[in-house]
Parts: structure tokens; sequence; C-alpha cells
């Protein structure tokens, strides 16, 4: 797995590929929660790249908008192909997380 970090404004922008699964899972909670706990808590995920992920994948995604939250910030999803927006709302993480079309329409306005 690769994931590819940015910064854009006060925000940092992890772009995880081909996918997150049980066995990249850990890293990329690792760096999910470094980049988080290192900046000012505002992350953008952008899955433009992301080809599957697995549970493993979406219980990242929950620990980081937890410690982003605790931390001020704030996680958003963006960019994600059908076949992982139908993973999200299946599971019923659309519902937790917010999720946007393009990284330009993240907004970590309150």
């Amino acid at each position: 797995m690769i994931v590819v970090k940015e910064f854009c404004d006060d925000a940092t922008v992890l772009a995880p590929r081909p996918g997150v699964d049980s066995s990249t899972a850990k890293q990329f909670e690792e760096t999910l929660l470094a980049a988080i706990e290192r900046g000012s808590g505002k992350v953008v995920i952008d899955f433009s790249d992301l080809d599957y992920i697995s549970s493993a994948g979406l219980r990242t995604i929950i620990i980081g908008a937890k410690a982003a939250k605790s931390k001020g910030g704030k996680l958003i999803l963006c960019s994600m192909r059908n076949h992982i927006r139908t993973v999200f709302d299946t599971s019923g993480f659309s519902k937790l997380v917010p999720i946007v079309a393009h990284r330009e329409d993240a907004s970590f306005a309150a």
C-alpha cells in the first residue's frame, strides 16, 4: 500500500492506494493518526485511487474520525469510486463520516 500525503491550507490530505485491507490497515491507521496528531486534526482522505477497502479499513476510518474529533478537527472523505461508495452506504459508514464528491468540496467549517 502507498499513501500519498499532501498539505492543503491547514489540512492534511491522504490518498491511499491501491487498497486498505487486513494486511495494510494497521499501516494506514498509523499514517492517519500521525497526520491527525502532527497537524491541525483536519484530514481529507482522497479515495480516487482506492480500488478496495475491507472491514479493517472501515475500522481505521472510524478510529481516525474519533481521533480528529478529539483534537477539535475533522475527517472528511472524498473522490470515492462508485463501488467504494456502495461499501460505505451499505455498511452505514456514510452516515458517520462526511463524504464529498471532490477534494475541493471538503469544508472544515463548523
